[in-house]
C-alpha cells in the first residue's frame, strides 16, 4: 500500500496587485516539493501541495486559509506577503492550532506559535538598513510607502532611529496598494531635495514609482532609493534600467557565491527558463519547504503540535547561509546584506553583517505594550482592517 501524501497548503496571490511578487514564490515553493519528492519524499511519503490563490485581498486569504485546514485538512500552509494578509490570517491559524509559513520580511511587533517567520524581523532589515544608510548616503531622509500595516509600523521603527542618529524625516507619504498614481509624491521629492528616498511601497505599485521619478529627472545618483521590498524578481518587471544605482537590503541576494546558492540558481532556471531570477522571499519560500521537511522528519509525525516541537532549533546550510529557527520566537538568525543595484538586474553586495542576527521581533525604541497601541490605532483607523482601502 502507498503511503498517505502529506498534504500542505500552499496560498499566495497570483492574481491582482501582488502577483508581481508572489507568484513566483508558488514555482519556489514547487521546486522544493519535487526536489524532496525526487529523493523519497518525508518519512516514505510524498509532499502534495494544494494552492490557492489569495487574490491580494486579505479577507480571501483568510477564508482559503480556513479552507485548506478545514476542508483540506492540511498539517501546514505556506504563503502570504502583505503584512495585512498575514494578520488576517493569523486568528484562523491560532483558532485551528495550525501552522503558517511566512516567507516575508516584515515590521516585527508580533509573535505567535502558529507562525514561523522566515523572513528579517525589523532588526534584520529595517534598522540595518537606516544605519547603513545615514553613514553612507546622508541623514535627509524622504519616507514613502503603500498604506498598510507594515510601512506605516516600519516607517514609525525608522523614526524612532532616525532620531536617535540625529537625522532628519523631510517627508512622509503613503498610497493605497495598487495605487499607479505617484505624481504628487515625486514633486514632493523634488521639493523637499531628500539625501535618500526609503521606500516601502509593495507590489506592482513600485513600477510607476520608478518610472516617475526618472520622469522628473530624479537619478539614483541624484537621490538613491532604498527598498524594502524590492528584490530581483521586481525589478525584472519593474525595468533594470530604472533601478540601476539604487539599494535593496535583504538577508540574500541572488549574486551569492556560494556551492549551495550556485546549484539553487541553475535548478530554479532551469525548471522556470533563464530569464527568471531568484530573491530572497523566492530563496525563503524555496528554504520553508525544506524547515518542514527537516521539521516532520524530526518529529517522525505530521501532527501540527509535534512539527512545532520539532522545528524550534533546526539550522540548516541554505542559498542564503546557515539559518537557524530560533527556539524563542520561532523567527531565523540570518545575515543581513545590503545590494547595490545593477543594469543587468542583479545586485552587488555592498555590505554584510558578516556574522548572523539574532531575532528581534520587538524594536527597543519602545516597549511591547507601545507597540501594540500603535498597531490598536491603525487598526481603529482603518476602520477594524489591516490596510487603507
Amino acid at each position: 500500500m502507498v503511503n498517505k501524501p502529506i498534504k500542505i497548503g500552499v496560498l499566495h496571490s497570483l492574481t491582482g496587485t501582488m502577483a508581481i511578487s508572489e507568484s513566483s514564490l508558488v514555482d519556489s515553493v514547487l521546486l522544493a516539493i519535487d526536489e524532496i519528492n525526487s529523493r523519497g519524499g518525508v518519512l516514505g511519503r510524498r509532499i502534495q501541495p494544494i494552492i490557492a490563490d489569495g487574490r491580494s485581498n486579505w479577507n480571501t486569504f483568510a477564508n482559503e486559509a480556513r479552507r485548506l485546514i478545514e476542508k483540506e485538512q492540511v498539517c501546514s500552509v505556506f504563503g502570504g506577503w502583505t503584512s495585512a494578509s498575514r494578520k488576517t490570517m493569523k486568528s484562523v491559524f491560532e483558532e485551528f492550532g495550525n501552522l503558517l509559513w511566512y516567507p516575508v520580511q516584515y515590521e516585527g511587533l508580533e509573535q505567535s506559535p502558529n507562525i514561523v517567520y522566515l523572513g528579517a524581523a525589523p532588526n534584520q532589515q529595517v534598522l540595518p538598513a537606516v544605519r547603513w544608510a545615514i553613514r553612507n548616503l546622508g541623514k535627509r531622509i524622504f519616507l514613502v510607502g503603500s498604506d498598510y500595516v507594515f510601512p506605516r509600523s516600519a516607517n514609525e521603527i525608522v523614526k524612532d532611529e532616525v532620531e536617535n542618529l540625529g537625522g532628519e524625516i523631510v517627508g512622509e507619504h503613503y498610497k493605497i496598494l495598487g495605487d499607479q498614481d505617484f505624481n504628487s509624491v515625486v514633486e514632493e521629492i523634488k521639493k523637499t531635495k531628500p539625501d535618500f528616498i526609503f521606500n516601502t511601497i509593495n507590489g506592482d505599485s513600485n513600477i510607476p514609482f520608478f518610472k516617475q521619478l526618472r520622469k522628473e529627472g530624479i537619478t539614483s545618483s541624484m537621490v538613491p532609493t532604498v527598498s524594502m521590498s524590492v528584490a530581483e524578481d521586481e525589478v525584472r518587471h519593474i525595468n533594470s534600467i530604472l533601478t540601476a544605482g539604487d539599494y535593496a537590503v535583504w538577508n540574500y541576494f541572488q549574486s551569492l557565491d556560494n556551492r549551495i546558492n550556485k546549484l539553487f540558481v541553475k535548478n530554479f532556471k532551469y525548471r522556470y527558463g533563464p530569464h527568471r531570477v531568484t530573491s530572497d522571499p523566492i530563496e525563503k519560500a524555496y528554504s520553508s519547504i525544506l524547515f518542514f521537511a527537516k521539521a516532520v522528519e524530526k518529529a517522525g509525525n505530521t501532527e501540527v503540535s509535534s512539527i512545532r516541537n520539532a522545528l524550534k532549533g533546526i539550522a540548516l546550510s541554505l542559498p542564503a547561509g546557515v539559518a537557524t529557527i530560533d527556539p524563542h520566537t520561532q523567527h531565523l538568525t540570518q545575515i543581513v546584506r545590503v545590494g547595490r543595484a545593477r543594469a543587468d538586474g542583479q545586485f552587488d553586495i555592498v555590505w554584510d553583517s558578516k556574522n548572523s542576527i539574532k531575532p528581534e521581533p520587538y524594536p527597543k525604541s519602545r516597549s511591547p505594550a507601545e507597540w501594540q497601541t500603535f498597531l490598536n490605532s491603525l487598526y481603529r483607523q482603518w476602520g477594524g482592517k489591516w490596510a487603507r482601502e
